[in-house]
């Protein structure tokens, strides 16, 4: 099986979900209002991103369909809620479990408004977890080293939009990087962000 790919319907969120919970554990209150490799966002609007999808993608695994899941992500800004350092790792857990229901990755259901299948969406919600959990160990300065499972579940997608032409509404243009990147770097560059992005020095 080659990089990338898999052939499994279903997939454990709860590696990747827990590395996203320990990145953001370790943001410190100073690096809030820091730069990201996400266009217009600080830290602060990075942490309430992920709040936000953690919320809407449990929801969607529920199929409880509502305001989480109907939201587009570009309502607004994000932003962190006072309570955020208790509130994105309750999130995490309860998402992971809710796409531990094979149930979650059948039928139809809908996240940031968008009606798709399940399965779409379980994928969905893993690229957001990889790319994202970089976007923020990036931005703070952390070591970054994403569930092997849950990267190649990313590159699968991500690979497979290349060629959308509605990918420019979700996605940056494609970066290239060199032929034999790592996995990861492969997966930051088809994300539209170069894998080589640091926060400018001061602003750790």
């Amino acid at each position: 099986m080659g990089d990338g790919e898999s052939t499994a319907t279903t997939l454990d969120l709860g590696p990747q979900a827990l590395i996203v919970a320990r990145i953001a554990d370790a943001v410190r209150e100073d690096q809030l209002e820091d730069a990201t490799p996400c266009p217009d966002y600080a830290v602060r609007h990075l942490v309430g991103h992920l709040t936000g999808l953690a919320a809407a993608f449990r929801d969607a695994g529920r199929k409880e369909l509502g305001a989480t899941t109907d939201t587009p992500p570009t309502a607004g800004l994000p932003d962190l809620t006072p309570g955020w350092r208790a509130e994105l790792p309750k999130l995490l857990v309860e998402l992971a479990e809710a796409w531990r229901d094979p149930a979650a990755w059948t039928g139809q259901t809908r996240a940031g408004g968008v009606d798709l299948p399940g399965e779409i969406a379980g994928i969905v919600a893993t690229d957001e977890l990889v790319v994202h959990g970089w976007d923020l160990a990036r931005a703070t300065g952390q070591e970054y080293v994403p569930d092997e499972a849950a990267l190649r579940a990313a590159y699968g997608m991500l690979a497979a939009s290349v060629d959308d032409p509605s990918r420019g509404s979700i996605f940056g243009p494609v970066v290239a990087v060199p032929e034999g990147a790592p996995l990861l770097d492969r997966v930051i560059g088809l994300s539209g962000r170069d894998p080589g992005w640091r926060a400018a020095v001061g602003e750790r």
